[in-house]
């Protein structure tokens, strides 16, 4: 077997002892599971999520991936909770405490404090008995599962699942609370995730930024608005504000002769296409690249202009 065949079979073994610790995992949840997300529902305050070593890096997503998704949570170290940081652990949280063996001797100060100031604590091991599951007002009891190290002291498959059972309730907490995309954004307003959940209202020109006319401007003013607004196109409304039409930069070129006889209304073309500012940037991109136009006007229930929006405003947030 050559070196490359050899690293494959490691993967493929690590992966499947993974995969079983897993299926273990989702097998032998039971009421103590439904009893966290219950806690955790009731809380007032935070999750301190803690933990030492790999526990406590898994705890540090955890703690994270719960933020991100309607559930404020803080990871506090074990170790500078002894020194200071215990002030973080507060009534009205809750903390839920990760140790594979349950003995961690850096979570005895906070585990102490739990139970002095009444704060509910969530432990989770694969160690009955355990101190850490013996004092914790819910104990989650992780499968017995071979590590995927092949010696049994590296956290393999431990650790993957303690990391799926945090995302398990994270996504338990968000259904239950209905969190939506919208909520999500509020989160993450930055990157592909923050660009991809932007709405046509957060990037579009409004008020006196958008180029609109009425039906019976001549056309001479028509081209003084569409230079100094600079979109290349002026929006058309009735006397009810309505948009009844468009004046593009195509419009001009086929009505040239005689051009400045006319006014906005006779020259535009009708029945443009329009979006809503609740809509998706990522669609508004997309119909653009679709129609092949550069301009989008955003319109409300009453068919009044609401805003403009440019493709090159969604290239600019990252909306691709």
């Amino acid at each position: 077997m050559t070196d490359h065949e050899t690293f494959l079979a490691t993967a493929r073994r690590v992966i499947e002892l993974e995969a079983r610790g897993l299926a273990a995992l989702g097998a032998t949840l039971g009421p103590s599971f439904a009893a966290a997300v219950d806690l955790i529902l009731a809380a007032k305050g935070r999750v301190i999520v803690s933990g030492m070593g790999k526990s406590g890096h898994v705890g540090r997503k955890i703690a994270a991936t719960l933020a991100s998704t309607g559930t404020p949570a803080q990871y506090v170290h074990p170790a500078e909770a002894s020194h200071g940081d215990l002030g973080m652990v507060t009534d009205g949280d809750v903390a839920l405490v990760l140790s594979n063996s349950g003995e961690t001797p850096e979570l005895s100060d906070i585990i102490a404090h739990t139970r002095r100031f009444s704060i509910p604590l969530i432990g989770v091991a694969s160690r009955e008995g355990s101190t850490l599951l013996t004092q914790a007002d819910v104990a989650i009891l992780l499968p017995q599962a071979e590590e995927a190290c092949g010696t049994g002291i590296v956290p393999t498959t431990s650790t993957t699942m303690t990391l799926a059972l945090g995302d398990a309730l994270a996504v338990a907490l968000m259904e239950h609370r209905r969190f939506t995309p919208d909520h999500f954004r509020t989160f993450h307003p930055g990157g592909k995730l923050g660009a991809k959940l932007l709405k046509v209202g957060d990037l579009m020109h409004v008020g006196a930024a958008m180029p609109v006319v009425a039906q019976d401007l001549p056309m001479a003013d028509v081209l003084l608005e569409m230079t100094r607004k600079g979109f290349g196109v002026a929006g058309v409304v009735d006397a009810g504000g309505r948009l009844t039409g468009i004046v593009t930069d195509g419009d001009l070129r086929r009505h040239m002769d005689g051009l400045l006889g006319h006014n906005a209304g006779e020259i535009m073309t009708r029945a443009p296409q329009t979006i809503a500012a609740g809509a998706l940037a990522e669609q508004a991109l997309a119909l653009m690249k679709e129609r092949k136009i550069t301009c989008l006007f955003v319109v409300g229930a009453s068919g009044a202009p609401e805003g403009i929006l440019n493709i090159h405003d969604c290239f600019r947030a990252g909306v691709v």
